[in-house]
């Protein structure tokens, strides 16, 4: 491990969940995401990042017609002084019946524990989305049902659903996701059914619960793949929603009815049960 690293600060003033998308698809690393920004460590320097965040932010500009602000703030720090920092920042969670916890923290023998290590840009159950989503299968996966984690990220839903005796396929189209879903699997002692790169429409069954916490854009894209592969009146769990664009995904769920629906902040979770 090198003596130094560099720590990028990012914050914008809008359409987060997109500069998030872009980062996925171009940083060779992992990144943290908190409310308003995202923070990039790499023992490279980070220069490149910060022009092609600036170029994007130029050309995002252009395609929505409105300004949006970005700051990026790059410093030069020491190894030893950001990992006990880091580890002391990151603070276990509980979810209804669930405890989310680093393996650094001891679990709850009272709770499900999930044991998941926030070091990449995925789910950790402290961002609303994924916290209304394992709120939604704590409430209806069963014990012995069927279930697919679509856009699995961590696996910490996929996980969740396995650890309350659920039989769990999970996919998502970034191998780097697909991978950090295996490890997770391994680290909390469980397995996934299948676990595959790639999308839903892969799948070789139909489930009782369909799981996608994503983005709105692409539960509308992928709606009929979603109800496909869901077995006669299952239920689905759809996440990643911003309030704002949540009729925009009901439109193409219309043969589905509301279950119920979760909000924390200006994020929603929809539990509906095909028709």
């Amino acid at each position: 491990m090198e003596d130094y690293y560099y720590e990028l600060v990012v914050k914008v003033s809008a359409h987060q969940e997109l500069y998030a998308d872009f980062l996925s698809d171009t940083l060779p690393i992992g990144f943290e995401e908190f409310d308003g920004g995202f923070i990039i460590r790499s023992e490279e320097e980070l220069d490149t990042i910060v022009w092609g965040l600036e170029q994007f932010t130029e050309a995002l500009q252009k395609a929505l017609g409105m300004p949006i602000d970005i700051e990026c703030t790059q410093q030069k720090l020491k190894n030893s002084d950001w990992v006990e920092a880091y580890q002391k920042s990151i603070a276990p969670l509980q979810i209804d019946n669930f405890y989310i916890h680093p393996t650094w923290d001891a679990p709850r023998e009272d709770l499900i524990n999930i044991a998941i290590d926030p070091a990449l840009a995925f789910g950790t159950g402290h961002h609303p989305t994924t916290a209304s989503s394992l709120r939604a299968v704590g409430r209806y996966v069963k014990e012995g049902q069927n279930v697919i984690d679509v856009g699995c990220g961590s696996g910490i839903l996929g996980i969740g659903a396995i650890k309350l005796g659920a039989k769990v396929d999970a996919c998502d189209t970034d191998p780097v996701s697909v991978a950090n879903s295996l490890e997770n699997a391994q680290i909390n002692g469980v397995a996934f059914e299948n676990l595959w790169e790639g999308s839903c429409s892969l799948a070789k069954n139909r489930y009782d619960v369909v799981v996608a916490n994503i983005v709105a854009d692409v539960l509308t894209f992928i709606a009929n793949d979603l109800k496909k592969v869901l077995k006669p009146e299952g239920i689905l769990i759809l996440s990643g929603i911003l309030d704002k664009y949540e009729s925009k995904v009901m439109n193409h769920y219309k043969d589905c009815e509301m279950l119920e629906r979760i909000q924390q902040d200006e994020w929603v979770t929809l539990v509906l049960k095909k028709q």
